[in-house]
């Protein structure tokens, strides 16, 4: 009985020693302690023996069950150091060494101009407004003195919409809600996303984006002069320096008088090139004093207020400020193009 104990503790110590795996070692561990075990049998088989080979035969049993369990618990511990030995040696993080540069992205170039538009302004005192960007025929048409069947709707190629409502043609829709809802004087700029039927080319697009001002106050506290003072601080904050400007007379049915606006082109100083087309003069945006029947339908008294308006497309501006020819250029996605801003 000796010799087969003895044989069950080599065989047991040497499967042990040659496991690789939790699960070959669950799998000694059954062999040789569980229920089934040869030595659970030698165990069971004390009850047929004597007493002094109960008590010879039981001890040096315990002590192979003893040691058998200690072999097991030191080859669980040294197969978890290894394991955590070649997790931290794979895994292992210095906290010294230079982190890898993510690559990230950047706004579009339609973004940044915006946003510098918007710093200027601010920097004016004027509030950013946001306007919805389907309208309806009152706010896009009527309230800016364009009411049905006037020649002056045939300027804006309109997406109309099945219930009756309209894609915005132009931000200054949001002059009249403004005007509906705050009493002058104040001074604002809207920028947003507009919409019209038109044909792609290098200048025009069926999306682009306007910035719409408006500023207003009581009758005899603003003019001409106050809205070219405004353009002369804008067109130095767009360029870096101050350029020379002029108005030239012009038609929007919701400004009288209108105008447009040219600057002096910031490439060649009045020179002639390529960016204004060997002119001198580059054509910015369009403007004027505010036609008193707007003011009227938002329900604010004739000749009480006066204030100017004016209406320019970012995509204009991005493309005086980068040299760019070509307006599609902006959405055609073309990461080639994109990365250079």
């Amino acid at each position: 009985m000796k010799d087969k104990i003895e044989k069950i503790k080599k065989a047991a110590l040497a499967e042990i020693s040659a496991v690789e795996s939790d699960e070959g070692l669950e799998e000694v561990r059954v062999k040789y302690l569980g229920r089934k075990s040869e030595l659970t049998e030698v165990l069971k088989g004390l009850r047929d023996m004597s007493v002094e080979e109960k008590k010879e035969i039981g001890q040096i049993s315990n002590l192979v069950k003893n040691e058998i369990e200690s072999a097991i618990i030191r080859k669980e511990t040294e197969m978890k150091e290894k394991e955590f030995a070649e997790l931290d040696a794979k895994e292992k993080i210095d906290v010294t060494y230079p982190g890898e540069k993510v690559p990230v992205g950047h706004l579009h170039p339609l973004t940044k101009t915006r946003y510098e538009v918007e710093d200027i302004f601010r920097s004016m005192g004027f509030l950013i407004a946001d306007g919805r960007e389907v309208e309806d025929e009152f706010h896009n048409f009527d309230a800016l003195n364009i009411p049905q069947n006037h020649p002056a709707r045939d300027m804006w190629d309109t997406f109309w919409l099945k219930d009756g409502n309209l894609l915005r043609t132009h931000t200054s829709p949001m002059q009249v809600r403004f005007m509906e809802e705050n009493k002058p004087p104040f001074r604002i700029i809207v920028p947003g996303r507009t919409f019209r039927f038109e044909n792609s080319d290098a200048t025009h697009e069926s999306n682009f984006h306007q910035v719409e001002g408006l500023m207003v106050d009581e009758s005899g506290k603003l003019t001409v002069a106050n809205f070219k003072s405004v353009m002369a601080e804008f067109m130095k904050g767009l360029f870096g320096k101050e350029l020379e400007i002029r108005l030239r007379p012009s038609y929007f049915p919701f400004v009288e008088p209108g105008f447009e606006i040219d600057v002096a082109c910031p490439y060649c100083a009045g020179k002639g090139c390529r960016i204004c087309k060997m002119t001198g003069w580059i054509e910015i945006l369009g403007a004027g004093m505010v036609n008193q029947k707007v003011f009227t339908s938002v329900g604010l008294e004739e000749g009480k207020y006066e204030g100017f308006a004016f209406g320019v497309g970012l995509e204009r501006i991005a493309m005086i400020k980068t040299g760019v020819n070509d307006l599609r250029l902006f959405y055609g996605n073309d990461m080639r193009f994109l990365e250079q801003f």
